[in-house]
């Protein structure tokens, strides 16, 4: 199972390696992570994805808890939020197809960023089905480079309870 852990941490060196040490150190695997400044510039959110059940997620939780720099774990797996990627492709491009790569982009609400005589250079963001979407769509006419961020996750603000059974 796919967990999502945003983290508050300190915007200091050495705390994305000492945070990356411990996943690796306890042999927890990272299927994504990205970092980034706060609206408080002294607080840096971490958004971690991470595979495994229940019982590495709550080793995870206590792990993180305990560094010095950490000041709140959130598992965004319990509750609703809104998770993005960002990915830019550049797509090989002749002048028969243009038209054809121009309409995939739009179908799936992407910019063309960068046009050349022999690609277009494709910026999507999205949730992760989406961006894997787009790729599979794009890949015919032959992917030159291609780069994704991992994913970025807010909670949502109304969290509407399940009901009782």
């Amino acid at each position: 199972m796919k967990h999502t852990i945003s983290v508050l941490v300190e915007n200091k060196p050495g705390v994305l390696a000492r945070i990356a040490g411990m996943f690796s150190g306890r042999g927890f695997n990272i299927k994504s992570l990205t970092v980034g400044e706060t609206e408080d510039p002294d607080v840096s959110r971490m958004t971690i994805v991470v595979g495994g059940d229940d019982a590495v997620l709550d080793q995870v939780n206590k792990q993180l808890n305990k560094l010095i720099d950490v000041n709140k774990v959130i598992d965004m797996t319990k509750e609703k939020f809104i998770e993005r990627q960002l990915a830019l492709i550049k797509v090989s491009v002749t002048p028969s197809n243009r038209a054809e790569v121009m309409l995939v982009a739009e179908v799936y609400k992407a910019k063309i960023v960068d046009i050349g005589q022999k690609t277009f250079t494709v910026e999507a963001t999205g949730g992760e089905d989406k961006i894997d979407a787009l790729v599979s769509f794009l890949k015919p006419f032959g992917i030159k480079e291609m780069v994704r961020t991992g994913a970025v996750a807010l909670s949502r603000e109304y969290q509407k309870e399940e009901p009782k059974k």
